[in-house]
């Protein structure tokens, strides 16, 4: 199913222009929600992890919590200048810690919006922690391109900031997907699958992929 390996692309090249990209701030936090909820609002995972009552208001909450407070509390969010795409990552552990509010928000609202696959949906996420890698990481817990602005190279922007990080600082780069079109996209800039196994309900494929940073030149 892998086929050929891709070629690896090298996103930190100073001759070629991108996107301008920064970090997201609380002012951000409305618009990071939006752009992940309809990037995102027809995608397998969501249309398996969310019930179908009130299922976008869901998701809309979901990444307000999860993606914008917690991106943006921790240091780890990035955006484009109108935040048409965002990439929000979990950094290693230890080195942010997440706000203690953000922290109960998320400890208390996440099961309620999951309702009645709050089950599998934890379940499943065990599972996924227990293939992520065992030394200190960095975790690409969401990514997301507006429709409107895809095939311009926005998603490769957003997720640079770390991608660089992690070559100039030796660190590995680690993620869970649920579709192998997706897989193949981070297959692109060095992810490999590290393990490909399915939901804890075997509704759907999920692949662990993980990136061991590219040697210094």
């Amino acid at each position: 199913m892998t086929g050929r390996r891709p070629t690896i692309q090298r996103i930190d090249d100073p001759d070629e222009e991108g996107p301008d990209v920064r970090l997201a701030e609380t002012r951000d936090v409305p618009r990071i929600a939006a752009t992940l909820t309809v990037a995102l609002a027809d995608s397998r995972w969501t249309r398996w992890a969310l019930p179908d009552d009130g299922r976008m208001q869901r998701l809309t909450r979901l990444n307000e919590l999860d993606a914008g407070h917690r991106g943006v509390a921790t240091g780890s969010a990035w955006v484009t200048e109108d935040v048409d795409a965002v990439a929000v990552w979990e950094p290693p552990a230890g080195t942010a810690p997440l706000p203690e509010d953000v922290a109960d928000a998320l400890r208390r609202e996440l099961p309620y919006l999951a309702g009645p696959r709050a089950g599998v949906v934890a379940e499943t996420g065990a599972l996924i922690a227990a293939a992520r890698p065992s030394e200190p990481h960095w975790w690409l817990a969401h990514l997301g391109v507006r429709p409107s602005s895809r095939r311009r190279g926005l998603a490769a922007a957003v997720l640079a900031p770390v991608i660089v990080r992690c070559d100039e600082e030796q660190t590995v780069a680690a993620a869970a997907v649920y579709s192998w079109a997706n897989t193949r996209f981070l297959r692109g800039f060095g992810f490999e699958v590290a393990l490909a196994t399915r939901t804890s309900d075997d509704e759907l494929p999920v692949w662990v992929v993980v990136r061991q940073p590219l040697p210094h030149r």
